[in-house]
């Protein structure tokens, strides 16, 4: 049949092969989704591996990034939000009803803590907040749904003890979902870390009633990923995951995932896949520019503690050396200056750093700085840290020589600047 030209724009008459092989696989942008029969529509079901039945519940093109992601994280199944918070929110909102108990790290991702004291006020949840490093100090009530990890944590970088924490959750049938973006599916696998601590008692000798619990494969439950962090590694990519093991709660968040109406687009999710190849070798240069920086932090006086969990002197280094048997770590180093810099010297100090650029993120070709005082955001007393302002340094691609040579200009001008009051 020959169409009015108007028509033939839209149904072409002639339509190049679909199907080449190529090393990117093809970008699909879509909202609607057509189907060849009536079989194909109605012999369908939300919960099938590959739905293909509207763009917001996936299109080739995020199926596999989310298959992707999924593997490099050790899980089975994988949904994309537009964010890693938008990710965090999910989990939430999926798992949390009223009365429920959640609990938190003190060093959990601040807009994390936002957004669950909100549903702690409008919906009646209730927060509870636990020392990652102490897992006596996590002690739930027959309330309590759902633990948050991080590892390590945010800010301040402690690595948690994962292994008392995970055992302690697990025994009392509390899920355990782990901000993962730290180690992105490449420091250690959250979906099977070896328990070498006895099933039945952690390093203080506290038993958790834990017979039914594989130690050889112990796991979380569910992981969040920030791929806008090392996924994306270029700093122009939003987006997040949930990575699971379980079907039933894969099941659960795809559902809320779709009736929040959650999409992605396709061309993000396609520069994310690109990205993917060269992750771990960004990873590693990253991780090993800030080993350098570390060493070389620790010898400056103006700082009372360089935290890095792969030093012997940071809060839960032990707990880092367990479990990230590959050595690896994220590119963040934080410290803490000498209680005589104040604000406006700390300040001063950023702000003459030329390579290091103020911003939050991290995972990104280019390095950043970041200033926090703890004060204001921590809630519990946490000896293990030293009294000061902190700054954190998100390491970047550049030469760590560099680097180097740019923090110790800025602190030559804070000294100068200090001995001039």
């Amino acid at each position: 049949m020959k169409y009015k030209p108007h028509t033939s724009l839209i149904h072409a008459p002639r339509k190049a092969p679909q199907f080449i092989s190529t090393i990117q696989p093809p970008i699909y942008r879509a909202s609607t989704i057509i189907f060849e029969n009536t079989d194909a529509l109605f012999n369908r079901h939300w919960t099938d591996d590959y739905d293909y039945s509207y763009g917001t519940h996936g299109t080739p093109t995020t199926f596999t990034l989310g298959d992707n992601i999924a593997q490099l994280e050790g899980g089975e199944y994988c949904l994309l939000a537009p964010s890693g918070l938008s990710a965090i929110n999910l989990v939430n909102s999926c798992f949390l009803s009223h009365g429920d108990e959640v609990w938190v790290s003190d060093n959990i991702y601040g807009p994390n803590m936002e957004h669950l004291r909100s549903l702690e006020s409008k919906y009646g949840i209730v927060v509870k907040i636990y020392n990652p490093i102490d897992v006596t100090s996590f002690q739930p009530s027959a309330k309590a749904k759902l633990i948050w990890l991080e590892a390590a944590g945010s800010v301040t970088l402690e690595f948690p003890d994962l292994i008392g924490l995970v055992n302690k959750a697990k025994s009392l049938q509390i899920l355990t979902a782990l901000d993962n973006t730290w180690g992105a599916g490449l420091a250690f696998n959250a979906f099977s870390f070896r328990n070498k601590i006895s099933s039945e008692k952690n390093s203080k000798g506290e038993s958790f009633g834990d017979e039914h619990i594989d130690s050889e494969n112990l796991a979380v439950d569910i992981t969040v990923h920030a791929l806008t962090k090392y996924p994306s590694g270029g700093g122009d990519i939003l987006m997040g995951s949930i990575v699971t093991q379980n079907k039933t709660l894969h099941h659960a968040l795809f559902r809320m995932h779709a009736l929040q109406g959650i999409s992605i687009s396709g061309d993000d999710v396609a520069q994310i896949q690109r990205s993917l190849a060269s992750m771990p070798l960004r990873y590693q240069h990253q991780s090993q520019s800030a080993l350098k920086l570390k060493d070389w932090l620790k010898e400056q006086v103006e700082f009372n503690q360089v935290i890095h969990p792969a030093d012997e002197s940071s809060p839960g280094h032990k707990y880092w050396k367990e479990i990230c048997q590959t050595q690896q770590s994220a590119g963040l180093v934080s410290v803490i200056f000498n209680e005589k810099y104040n604000l406006t010297d700390i300040r001063y100090f950023c702000d003459n750093l030329k390579l290091f650029k103020l911003g939050f993120s991290w995972g990104g070709p280019l390095s950043l700085v970041m200033l926090y005082n703890l004060n204001d955001m921590r809630q519990l007393k946490n000896s293990h840290l030293q009294p000061g302002l902190l700054v954190r340094f998100c390491i970047g691609l550049e030469e760590p020589e560099d680097l180097i040579q740019d923090i110790e200009n800025a602190l030559k001008q804070l000294r100068e600047h200090k001995n001039k009051e």
